[in-house]
C-alpha cells in the first residue's frame, strides 16, 4: 500500500506510526557498530589479529555501510523503498549469522563489510522516506529526531554488549544483532507501507542517477553539507575505533566500565541532537551547524592535548563528550542543507550523505591504532584534523550560500504527500 491523504486525525496517527518505524531503522548502523565493541579486545586476542587489523573490522563495517546507502538510495528513488528495505533488512540478519561463526579475522572482516553493505539500506531509506513524507518545519524536528535515536541506539549498544559479555564471547554478540534483525524484519513486514508512489519515482537507469548527481554535485550547498558531515563523522568514527583501546588500555577501565563511559558519551549524543533540531528550526540552521563544528573541534583539542601530556580521565571523558555532542549538534543542520530542497530524488540524495559519513569514517578509523592500543595521540591527531577541514569546507562552501536560505527547507503544501506531521 501507499500512504494516503485523509483526515487531519488519521495523517497525524499515520506519520506517528511512520515516524516510529524509521526513527527504529537507523538504530542499524549504531547497532551494528557498537554492540560488539566492548569485546573488540577480546576479539583481538581470540583470533591472534594484531590491533590494526582487529580494527578493520570497523572499517569494513563502515564502508559497507556506505556503498550499501550508494546503492539502496538509486534504487529506492526508482522501485519504491518497500522492496530494497525487505531485501536488506533479509540480508543483515543472514550476514550477522555468517559474523558470528566465522573462523578467522580476514573473514569475519569479509562479513562485517557485507553486514554494512545491507544495514546501510535500512539508514537511507530512513531518510528518503522521512524526505517522502516530511517538509518544513516538521522536516528539520524529523531529522533531529533521527539523530537522538542515533544516539539512543548508541547508549543500549555499549551497555547491552558490555552487559552481555559477561555472559557470552563476541560470537554470540553476532546473534543478538541476528535477532534484532529479525524484529525490524517483522516489524518492517506489517508496518512499513510504500511512501514513494508509483508517479513520484524516477526512471532511466544509470543515466538518470547520473543525471541526478551532476544536480547535486553542483550545489554548493549540498556538496558542503556533505563534506562537512563526513569530515565531523570522520573524527566519531574515529572516536568508536579507538576509544575502546584508550579506556580500557590506557586507563584501565573494565568493559562494563568503558560501557558506562560510552553510555554517558552516547547519551549526550542524544541530548545535543535533539537541542540541535529545535536550534535549527527556531533559530538558525548555519548557525547551529557553526555551534555543532566548534563544539567537536574543542573535544578534538582535548583529545590532541591528552596525546601530548599526561592528563587525568576526567579531561578525556568530557573531551569525547564535546566530540559526539559536536558531531550530533552538526547532523541535523547539515541533513537538512543537503535534502531540503531535492525530494524528486531524496534517495540518491540521502545515500550520497550517508555514504560521506560512513567512507570518511572508514578511511580514518584504522589510523587510530597506527601507533598501538596504548597510544591517544593517533586519536587527537585525527579528531581534531578532520574538524579543522570541516570548518574549512563549511566556510569555502557555505558562508556564502544566500542569505535569504538559512531556514529555508521547504513549506508544507496541499500538494504535499499524505502523513505531514502538524505543528
Amino acid at each position: 500500500m501507499t500512504y494516503s491523504v485523509g483526515t487531519a486525525h488519521e495523517r497525524r496517527r499515520e506519520s506517528t506510526r511512520l515516524g516510529v518505524l524509521l526513527m527504529t531503522l537507523t538504530v542499524f548502523g549504531p547497532v551494528s557498530m557498537d554492540l560488539y565493541l566492548p569485546a573488540l579486545p577480546a576479539l583481538t586476542v581470540e583470533l591472534g589479529a594484531a590491533t590494526s587489523t582487529a580494527q578493520l573490522t570497523v572499517t569494513a563495517c563502515l564502508i559497507g555501510l556506505a556503498g550499501g546507502q550508494l546503492i539502496a538510495g538509486p534504487l529506492s528513488d526508482r522501485f519504491g523503498r518497500r522492496r530494497p528495505l525487505l531485501i536488506g533488512v533479509i540480508a543483515y540478519v543472514v550476514v550477522s549469522v555468517l559474523c558470528a561463526v566465522s573462523p578467522t579475522v580476514e573473514v569475519l572482516v569479509a562479513a562485517r563489510a557485507v553486514q554494512g553493505l545491507a544495514g546501510g539500506v535500512g539508514i537511507v531509506i530512513a531518510q528518503a522516506a522521512g524526505r517522502d513524507v516530511y517538509a518544513g518545519g516538521a522536516l528539520i524536528r524529523f531529522y533531529g529526531r533521527l539523530t537522538v535515536i542515533g544516539g539512543l541506539a548508541a547508549v543500549i549498544g555499549p551497555l547491552l554488549g558490555g552487559a552481555l559479555t559477561t555472559l557470552m564471547d563476541w560470537r554470540g554478540l553476532f546473534l543478538v544483532l541476528a535477532g534484532i534483525g529479525v524484529a525490524i524484519l517483522l516489524w518492517v513486514a506489517a508496518g512499513f507501507g510504500e511512501t514513494l508512489p508509483v508517479e513520484g519515482r524516477t526512471s532511466g537507469g544509470f543515466a538518470r542517477v547520473a543525471a541526478d548527481m551532476r544536480v547535486l554535485f553542483g550545489d554548493r550547498g549540498f556538496v558542503g553539507a556533505v563534506f562537512v558531515q563526513g569530515l565531523v563523522n570522520a573524527a566519531l568514527f574515529a572516536y568508536l575505533s579507538g576509544a575502546t583501546y584508550v579506556l580500557q588500555g590506557v586507563y584501565g577501565l573494565s568493559p562494563f566500565q568503558y560501557a558506562l563511559a560510552f553510555g554517558l558519551n552516547s547519551a549526550g549524543f542524544a541530548l545535543c541532537g535533539y537541542l540541535a533540531g529545535l536550534g535549527s528550526e527556531r533559530w538558525s540552521i548555519p548557525g547551529t551547524l557553526i555551534v555543532g563544528v566548534a563544539m567537536a573541534g574543542a573535544g578534538g583539542l582535548g583529545l590532541l592535548t591528552a596525546g601530548l601530556v599526561h592528563v587525568p580521565l576526567a579531561v578525556v571523558l568530557v573531551s569525547l563528550v564535546l566530540l559526539v555532542g559536536g558531531t550530533a549538534v552538526t547532523t541535523p543542520p547539515s541533513t537538512t542543507i543537503a535534502l531540503a530542497d531535492y525530494p524528486q530524488f531524496a534517495g540518491t540524495a540521502s545515500s550520497i550523505l550517508g555514504a560521506a559519513r560512513f567512507a570518511f569514517g572508514g578511511i580514518v578509523a584504522p589510523l587510530v591504532g597506527v601507533a598501538g592500543s596504548l597510544s591517544i595521540l593517533p586519536l587527537g591527531v585525527v579528531t581534531t584534523g578532520s574538524v579543522v577541514l570541516a570548518a574549512i569546507v563549511g566556510i569555502v562552501f557555505l558562508v556564502a550560500r544566500r542569505s535569504g536560505s538559512s531556514n529555508s527547507v521547504g513549506t508544507i503544501t496541499d500538494g504535499e504527500i499524505s502523513c505531514v506531521e502538524q505543528s
